[in-house]
This record gives structure tokens, C-alpha cells and sequence, in this order.
């Protein structure tokens, strides 16, 4: 059964020890404007990185810290959410889904989620990100300096001027955040994960909206810092994308697949040849072809007689024959035949038909949605 819950009376959860129980909170709402058209009839946290939904890796990341309750803020595509994650049974976990009538800015979200979060601390997780190494480093800090009231994930960056910038104290803490800054006092930037505790509520009361009439996250965060509350970064090594655009969901792909273990479940024929750092999915079959990993094949695709290359991610029930694919996605139930180009550094969406016609006379015939865009070359 799922869980939806309204603004009522406060929610308090404890352990079995009676000590209270860190929760997560994702981010689920958005329209996605920014992967137009895939996302006209998808939710962009449902688009698959190496052919799981960047959502589903957000929850295992929050059930992997060892966390359970986990709280989806939705918006207008509450209805797709819900279908596809359930009640999180399949990852040993239980979800709340916490409607978002409109986006009305981070801040919001969290302050909706009050019933649901209780007095307990928790994890807030945008849920279009995607970060390496997963999220238990972080919880295990925050958990062992219960003083902290707050703490935010920072990561390095070469162009700080273009996001929200921390400042640091010479005692580590957080001093500012800017947003955006001309002149950046540092190239530590917010990465989309934060840690709070009860306080970060009394600060979503007491900000007013920005200018783009939304409760900024980073005006709360300031809130708590010029009010005497500690704010801790935590300092992020490894790689973290941020999929709001296509190029970006291409790099997380990547990364993601390179890091994947390969395994190989479908049929493969003798005429083929896979190397070892590719994953085909059960039902797939591999024909005449060339696959090169990292790559991944989804369940029930058919490869014929085409080349597959790296960095490439072929969802379910995909046919592509006489083509070749490179450093791609290609999503659900499309086909692609008889190209005699190479497709490179493309999003290909769902029910998608990608070919060649052999009638005469010889002319290009375009079926495309708004915001598409198409390269000949």
C-alpha cells in the first residue's frame, strides 16, 4: 500500500532503542524542461543511466547508507512516480509520497516534508543526480558529530562563477553561500545532497521567496549559518553529474558504465563479437554484431548485423539492425535500421523509428517533437 500524506499533525518515529531515526527526502517534481522532448511524457528522474532509472539509483544509494524511510516529494508526474517505484518493497525500503502542488523551490519541499520527517534528522537527495561512491560516507559523517546541524556536499569545480559557491571558515565550517558568483571566494560548489536536522524547518518559515518566487534551499541554509547553527561541508572527490540536460545525462551514462560489473545473460551467436566489459540483459541476442563495452544491451533487444560501441546504453525490447551506435542512449521499444551513419552522442527516446526508406524520390522525412533537435552531417 502506498502512503500519502497531507499536512497534519506532526510525525515522530523511533527505534527500537527509542533514539530517533534518520529518514531520507527526494526530490522527485520538476517538469525536466531542460531534456525536452523526452521528458513531454516522461518524468526525467525515470530517464535510465545504463538502463536503470536515475531514481531507482538515488533510492538504492539512500537504502545502501542504511536507511529506510524515505519520503518522494512529487509534482505533476506523481501518477508515473508512484507506478513505478510502488512502496519500495524491492529495495527492503518504505515510501511516503509527499505531493508538491507546485515547484515552488527546494526550501518548499523540505517544508512540506515536515510531517514525515518528524524531529529526526535526514538526508534530502535531488533525484535527477547522480554521484560516485554513493551516499554512506556522507550519512556516516554526519552521524558520528550529532552537534552538527547541518551538512552539505561540496565537490571541486572549474567554473565556480556559474554555481552556488560555499565559503568556509578556517575552522572548516560553512561561512556563505553564493549564488552564482562574479568574483567566487572558492571553487567548492553545492552539490545536490544536504543533511539537516529539526532547525532547517523554523528556517523554511522564516525566508521570503527569491525572485523566481521559490524558497531558495541556499537562503535556509544561510539562515541557519547567521543564526549561530553549524553547517559542515563535506568534500566530494569523486565525480557527481547533475542529468538536467542531454550532454550531461551522455557523461553520466558514461560514468556510470564504466564503472558497471559486465555480465552476460543473453544469447550471443558465434558470428558476433563482445568484449569483456559489456552487459547484456536477459532475452537479448546479439547477431552478425559488434559490441563494444563499456555498453549495455537491455532485455529482449535484438543487435543485428551492427556495430555497438562505447559508452552506449540500449534499453528493452530495442531492435537495431544494419547501424551503428556510439555513446548513445537509446530508450524503450524503438528501432533503429539501415542508417549508414554512425549514430554518436544521441538520446533516443521511446517508440522512437529511426531508418532509411528505399522509395524514390530520395528525401528526408521528419516526424520531430518540440524542442527536438537534429544534426545532418
Amino acid at each position: 500500500m502506498l502512503r500519502v500524506i497531507a499536512q497534519s499533525a506532526r510525525i515522530i518515529r523511533l527505534n527500537d532503542e527509542g533514539e530517533d531515526t534518520l529518514k531520507g527526502l527526494v526530490l522527485s517534481g520538476g517538469k525536466g524542461t531542460r531534456l525536452y522532448p523526452l521528458t513531454y511524457t516522461r518524468a526525467k528522474q525515470l530517464i535510465p543511466v545504463a538502463n536503470k532509472p536515475i531514481l531507482f539509483r538515488v533510492i538504492e544509494s539512500i537504502r545502501d547508507a542504511g536507511i529506510t524511510e524515505i519520503g518522494v516529494v512529487t509534482g505533476d508526474t506523481a501518477a508515473e512516480i508512484q507506478e513505478a517505484v510502488g512502496n519500495g518493497s524491492r529495495w527492503g525500503v518504505e515510501i511516503t509520497y509527499i505531493p508538491q502542488e507546485a515547484p515552488l523551490g527546494l526550501a518548499h519541499a523540505v517544508k512540506i516534508a515536515r510531517d514525515f520527517i518528524g524531529d529526526e534528522r535526514f538526508v534530502m537527495f535531488l533525484g535527477d543526480n547522480v554521484i560516485q561512491g554513493g551516499i554512506s560516507p556522507l550519512i556516516a559523517d554526519f552521524a558520528n558529530h550529532p552537534e552538527w546541524n547541518s551538512q552539505i556536499v561540496l565537490t571541486r569545480v572549474h567554473r565556480p562563477e556559474q554555481y552556488g559557491v560555499a565559503e568556509l571558515t578556517s575552522d572548516g565550517r560553512v561561512a556563505r553561500l553564493i549564488e552564482k558568483p562574479q568574483q567566487p571566494p572558492s571553487n567548492l560548489a553545492l552539490v545536490g545532497i544536504y543533511m539537516f536536522d529539526q532547525h532547517i524547518f523554523q528556517a523554511t518559515e522564516e525566508i521570503q521567496p527569491s525572485f523566481r518566487g521559490e524558497l531558495e534551499i541556499t537562503d535556509a541554509i544561510q539562515w541557519l549559518i547567521d543564526h549561530g547553527y553549524t553547517v559542515y561541508p563535506h568534500i566530494h572527490k569523486g565525480w557527481w553529474i547533475d542529468t538536467g540536460r542531454p550532454d550531461d545525462m551522455l557523461t553520466a551514462n558514461s560514468h556510470v558504465l564504466d564503472e558497471l560489473k559486465p555480465h552476460v545473460h543473453g544469447y550471443v551467436d558465434s558470428g558476433s563479437q563482445v568484449d569483456s566489459r559489456v552487459t547484456i540483459e536477459r532475452g537479448a541476442q546479439i547477431v552478425n554484431s559488434v559490441v563494444r563495452g563499456p555498453a549495455i544491451i537491455g532485455e529482449n533487444t535484438k543487435i543485428i548485423n551492427s556495430y555497438i560501441g562505447p559508452f552506449t546504453s540500449i534499453y528493452h525490447d530495442v531492435v537495431v539492425e544494419n547501424s551503428e551506435i556510439e555513446r548513445s542512449i537509446v530508450l524503450e521499444h524503438s528501432s533503429i535500421c539501415n542508417i549508414p551513419t554512425r549514430l554518436q552522442d544521441s538520446l533516443i527516446g521511446r517508440h522512437a523509428q529511426v531508418g532509411i526508406s528505399a522509395a524514390r524520390p530520395k528525401t528526408i522525412k521528419l516526424h520531430l517533437g518540440d524542442h527536438s533537435r537534429l544534426e545532418l552531417i
